[in-house]
């Protein structure tokens, strides 16, 4: 693990001098990608460095153990004591550290609130949950933008889909998607019966077009003789260029510019489009497949998390976590508990012998 470390360090330490790149610092998409990765190892070579220096003192201390003062090994044993779990909890922490991230957990998401089975009460709780996802999302500092929003009848929402742009994103709420249940007594329940009813939480990962990398050598270019006002340039220049994507088979072209710099230009332009809306048709598609497994039926039976008011108890049924606080879960309250999803998460890759890395 210390010589996977100490490589982080070395990339960490190359992207710090990259940054001060003029070059680099000139081109912003080039920047922007730098940044991000100098950021995301930043917490590994933080904890890094502090366990090289507990372990040089523990190190020291262990030789101080054979002094022959006797005042020097009673020190030299109480620094060791201090130094020795923090060692082993920092162990764990850089465990878990470099434990590989899901690629889209940095991207923003499509996040998608239903009402399912129990009527009213079901748009009345789609939204409570709205409200309280919209606090936290508000907690995080993240763009929240409404796409749709269908109100249900008595008050409450059948169906809302939101955009959430800000950091880590998707990798912060994948586990919130599932069927939510929730008992209580509705104001429209004159006997004081509990009612249970559920709204479906759906979070998808959004394409952008920035995630579309064409190589060069997937490239086919032609050029053709193309004419441009009046006709002036017909059977003169080679002006028209045509891009073909020889692993999709998209082609676009151009013959507006008037020269063949131009056309090219435009031509590129139009086929990342093309492959873009390509891409984002498929990426939709399995979403929607994706969609169906992440919520199942929308009936009560099937749900990941049960909201109980009587008993002010939330419990998520995937980790078998239970919290007697619901009246704060429902203002936004919710770290605790997605913070409890990513370490279980992170325990079950542990478990599996997951390659750590960075």
């Amino acid at each position: 693990m210390l010589d996977k470390l100490e490589a982080i360090y070395d990339r960490y330490l190359n992207l710090e001098e990259q940054m001060s790149d003029p070059d680099i610092i000139m081109d912003m998409d080039r920047y922007k990608k730098v940044s991000k990765n100098y950021k995301d190892l930043k917490p590994i070579v933080e904890a890094y460095l502090e366990y090289k220096n507990l372990s040089s003192n523990r190190d020291s201390a262990k030789q101080a153990l054979s002094d022959e003062d006797p005042e020097m090994r009673e020190m030299a044993q109480e620094e060791l004591n201090q130094i020795l779990p923090q060692l082993e909890e920092l162990d764990e922490k850089i465990k878990y550290l470099l434990i590989p991230k899901d690629p889209e957990d940095a991207r923003d998401v499509i996040f998608e609130i239903r009402s399912g089975t129990g009527g009213d009460e079901a748009s009345l709780f789609a939204g409570d949950l709205y409200r309280m996802y919209t606090r936290y999302f508000e907690g995080k500092g993240w763009k929240v933008e409404a796409m749709e929003i269908n109100e249900g009848t008595v008050g409450g929402y059948n169906k809302l889909v939101l955009e959430i742009q800000g950091e880590d994103v998707y990798g912060t709420l994948k586990f919130e998607s599932g069927a939510h249940r929730v008992q209580r007594v509705p104001k429209t329940e004159s006997q004081g019966r509990v009612h249970t009813s559920a709204a479906t939480v759906v979070v998808m990962p959004k394409l952008e077009m920035e995630d579309l990398e064409i190589r060069k050598e997937d490239l086919k270019v032609d050029t053709f003789r193309s004419s441009g006002a009046g006709g002036q340039h017909v059977n003169k220049t080679e002006s028209g260029v045509r891009f073909t994507h020889l692993p999709t088979g998209v082609v676009a072209e151009s013959t507006d510019g008037r020269s063949q710099i131009q056309n090219r230009e435009i031509a590129i332009q139009r086929l990342y489009q093309k492959i873009y809306e390509q891409r984002k048709r498929a990426h939709e598609s399995e979403q929607a497949a994706k969609r169906k497994s992440l919520v199942g039926s929308g009936d009560r039976s099937d749900k990941i998390r049960t909201y109980n008011f009587p008993q002010n108890r939330l419990t998520d049924h995937r980790i078998n976590l239970t919290l007697y606080n619901l009246d704060r879960v429902l203002e936004g309250d919710i770290e605790g508990i997605i913070e409890a999803l990513q370490m279980y998460e992170n325990t079950e890759k542990l478990k599996a012998g997951e390659e750590i890395g960075a």
